[in-house]
């Protein structure tokens, strides 16, 4: 009877630990069920291991959960640690800690007190702040058995993680394997699918260049003037990079400052303005020689503002590149700048943007560098002719002027000698002009300089140029205002600053139609030790086409008689004097010639 009573205990208790056996291995299952429900919810890697730390902290009551994956190299653990609801990134050698012993060798480690293992790296608690008291950690294999990270647990709650702990885990950790794998592989795919249209995206843009190269060409050799060239090529730049305005920027060659030779979109004043080199934009690229982009110009001190408030325009972004040409000494050097500004349809240019601004900028170089060689051989052809045709003139001249010079004199011997004498002065005077005048012409066409400077007095000289301009504007309904507030003793060549000071009357004139009023102001600057000559009309001001060559051999606008020479001359003789010419401009509202001189002789 005893021993039938005891044989019943026993299948009691056996039945009691199959009972609990089996809700071990349904308990398992259903988190086996659980984590793949989950798992296959997202193929987000990062998502996809957040939910995992989440998952198995849950499923084996554990204080802290970490995932530590091989690194691409296969020399390194990375570890996403779920720590206040953060991802915190740990790195440990292949061997390194207990995770490392695990990932290299390939076998579970079930230690109940973590301190007493040699392997355990106390200054990972020290330096995140958790005390680490058990750890389960296991190795998870990939779908072919290769061992592609560890499942760490640390601190069940109640007791020592044990066996069946670690058999829970462990079908955790090979489902979690394969879904790691799986996402890892989405993400080759994605990445190589990206990869692929990046490449087909890079093979359009070539294609696009390589028509652009040829729509360039095409531009370049339909238009004949520099002008239209850079009109051109202005329009099609700010149709490729989708841009609002644009400009094409010049170096002067005497000043140095940058004027505006094309410029499409915003106010057509542009072209009045002039650019000091290095500022603004536009300056500092034709500076530097190096491409810019600037997405916030607001915030740029490069930027010049106040340029854009005088145009009304205000600029979003601005990509300028610098126009170079190759010097005498082969030398690149910086002729200028191109520009455009506010990028149509996104937020602001880019690299790409660049990097095709510059290559149209590289035919716009050439082009420029190309018609300007071309224009100096114009030039220097005409100069000659000009030479040999005023050495003709001048011998044709000496003749006649002798016979009238000699009848003056016998007149002054007639009647009336005092009326005659007085008219023979001024003939003869004149005539000296004519002669002085023609003499100038020669030199400059031959590119010789002869100064005669001498003391002059300032009160006697401007009374002999207003006679003068006097009878310039006879019949021109232009008044004549002469203000000498400087009437000491200078020094220059009398006849050439007259020549000076004619060809600045006579420019001033067809620019005032209607009539108006041409000003004369005669100063000095004693500290500077200067004679100040201003020059103003109330004419219709400098046309924008003449912008920045005001001063340039055979610079014209429209003037049927023009020959392009008046004011070359004027800047010319100015340097010889060693005095500098400027001018300042505005449409409606005049012009005003600056000329200052050394007031003595050095």
């Amino acid at each position: 009877m005893t021993t039938v009573r005891g044989e019943t205990v026993q299948a009691a208790a056996e039945l009691d630990r199959l009972h609990s056996r089996l809700r071990v291995e349904q308990r398992k299952l259903e988190a086996v069920r659980e984590l793949s429900r989950a798992l296959g919810a997202t193929l987000d890697l990062d998502r996809l291991l957040v939910l995992l730390l989440n998952k198995v902290t849950e499923l084996l009551d554990a204080e802290r959960a970490t995932l530590y994956l091989v690194s691409d190299g296969g020399d390194e653990l990375v570890s996403k640690i779920v720590q206040g609801g953060a991802v915190q990134e740990i790195r440990l050698l292949m061997g390194e800690g207990i995770a490392g012993s695990v990932a290299l060798s390939g076998q579970t480690l079930n230690i109940a007190d973590a301190y007493s293992d040699e392997r355990f790296q106390m200054e990972i608690d020290q330096r995140t702040g958790f005390r680490t008291r058990s750890i389960l950690c296991m190795p998870m294999p990939n779908h072919m058995g290769k061992i592609i990270g560890v499942m760490q647990l640390l601190n069940k709650r109640d007791r020592p993680f044990d066996s069946d702990d670690e058999s829970l885990l462990g079908a955790v950790a090979a489902h979690s394997g394969i879904a790691i794998e799986n996402s890892k592989l989405y993400l080759s795919v994605l990445a190589k699918n990206a990869a692929l249209v990046d490449v087909q995206e890079q093979l359009r843009r070539k294609v696009d260049d390589l028509d652009l190269l040829v729509e360039i060409q095409r531009e370049a050799s339909a238009a004949v003037r520099l002008d239209e060239l850079l009109d051109r090529l202005l329009k099609r730049a700010m149709q490729l990079v989708e841009s609002e305005a644009g400009a094409v920027l010049l170096k002067e060659r005497s000043s140095g400052d940058l004027y505006f030779r094309a410029a499409v979109g915003g106010s057509s004043e542009i072209k009045r303005f002039r650019l000091p080199l290095g500022h603004g934009i536009a300056g500092w690229v034709a500076l530097h020689g190096t491409a810019l982009v600037v997405n916030d110009p607001s915030h740029d001190a490069r930027h010049d503002s106040f340029l854009a408030e005088r145009l009304h325009f205000p600029p979003h972004n601005i990509l300028a590149v610098p126009l170079t040409s190759i010097g005498d000494d082969g030398e690149v050097e910086s002729i200028g700048a191109i520009e455009v500004l506010n990028r149509v349809g996104r937020r602001g240019f880019d690299d790409a943007d660049m990097k095709l601004l510059t290559l149209i900028s590289g035919h716009a170089s050439r082009a420029i560098q190309f018609a300007r060689a071309k224009e100096e051989r114009i030039n220097e052809g005409r100069l000659a002719a000009i030479g040999q045709m005023l050495s003709g003139m001048m011998h044709d001249l000496k003749s006649p002027m002798t016979i009238v010079s000699g009848y003056v004199q016998l007149m002054a011997q007639t009647e009336e000698p005092a009326t005659r004498e007085k008219y023979t002065e001024l003939i003869l005077r004149q005539l000296d002009h004519m002669g002085a005048m023609t003499r100038e012409v020669l030199s400059f066409a031959k590119g010789e300089s002869n100064l005669l400077v001498r003391k002059v007095y300032l009160h006697k000289f401007m009374a002999e140029v207003t006679e003068h301009l006097e009878r310039e504007f006879i019949g021109k309904n232009v008044k004549l205002e002469v203000d000498t507030r400087f009437t000491g003793v200078a020094w220059f060549d009398e006849l050439k600053l007259l020549r000076v000071i004619h060809n600045i009357a006579r420019n001033a004139g067809p620019a005032m139609p209607d009539g108006g009023t041409f000003r004369i102001v005669v100063d000095s600057d004693p500290q500077a030790r200067t004679l100040k000559l201003d020059f103003s009309d109330t004419g219709q001001g400098i046309p924008a086409d003449l912008e920045g060559r005001l001063f340039q051999l055979f610079a014209t606008s429209g003037k049927r008689d023009g020959t392009g020479l008046g004011l070359a001359i004027v800047k010319k003789i100015v340097d010889e004097h060693g005095g500098q010419v400027t001018y300042t401009s505005a449409p409606g509202e005049g012009t005003t010639f600056h000329v200052v001189l050394p007031i003595k002789r050095e």
